[in-house]
């Protein structure tokens, strides 16, 4: 922001009214007074996607997913602006893996791995995502890709074998993310503990999900990996 010639406020929880419970209908009138734009990150599961939604209801500037508990829109965009740098920005026919893989920093959200398969098989892409049964993706997010490859005229399977998911890919994404999809939102705000205590028990069972030099083998040749963040 600041290369560009702007400045922004960086607003953690503990510097707003948030913490004293403030609602994102009052944050959002008061902060559109005091910038051009609201850029925002919220990734309570069943929470974060609602906020960020009413923070654009209420607000008289442009508001932007920083992610939430659904969407993370700029990683995304910024996934497939590497995709279109390394090898073409019409990229059709691309095989690419997104793999769920063991890390345990804390339960990440769903909203990486589900952007990018609603966003890759948009531009041809062909898309293979592997992950425990324990894992899944939101059902209606799944059911959104499908019918964004079948648009597009490209392909999207869903597979718990990870080796199998990798062969011949060109591009290998890792990625670690919450067991929040064996639940509604509803479901898990009202069992969130039970609910975490499950998804640590089922972390423990899957410490072979990774993407070591043996899987590396199994895709193409010149395989690039890609990855959110690695902070595991």
């Amino acid at each position: 922001m600041t290369q560009l010639g702007g400045h922004a406020h960086d607003l953690t929880p503990d510097k707003m009214q948030l913490s004293h419970g403030e609602s994102a209908k009052d944050t959002s009138i008061i902060l559109s007074r005091m910038g051009h734009g609201l850029a925002c990150r919220n990734c309570f599961y069943g929470v974060g996607n609602k906020y960020l939604n009413e923070l654009a209801q209420h607000a008289t500037v442009p508001v932007m997913s920083l992610q939430d508990d659904v969407y993370h829109p700029m990683q995304g965009l910024a996934d497939l602006m590497t995709i279109f740098e390394h090898f073409d920005k019409n990229p059709r026919g691309l095989k690419v893996t997104i793999s769920w893989a063991y890390a345990k920093s804390h339960a990440k959200p769903l909203s990486v791995p589900q952007t990018q398969i609603l966003l890759f098989p948009r531009y041809g892409i062909d898309v293979t995502v592997a992950f425990p049964k324990e894992f899944p993706l939101s059902p209606d997010i799944v059911e959104k890709a499908k019918a964004n490859a079948e648009a597009a005229g490209s392909t999207i399977s869903f597979t718990h074998d990870m080796d199998a998911a990798i062969e011949g890919a060109h591009i290998v994404v890792p990625k670690n993310w919450g067991g929040f999809g064996l639940w509604s939102p509803e479901d898990y705000l009202a069992n969130e503990k039970e609910c975490m205590a499950e998804m640590a028990t089922n972390l423990e069972k899957r410490k072979d999900w990774i993407f070591n030099r043996r899987r590396v083998e199994l895709a193409d040749k010149n395989v690039k990996m890609m990855h959110a963040l690695p902070a595991d």
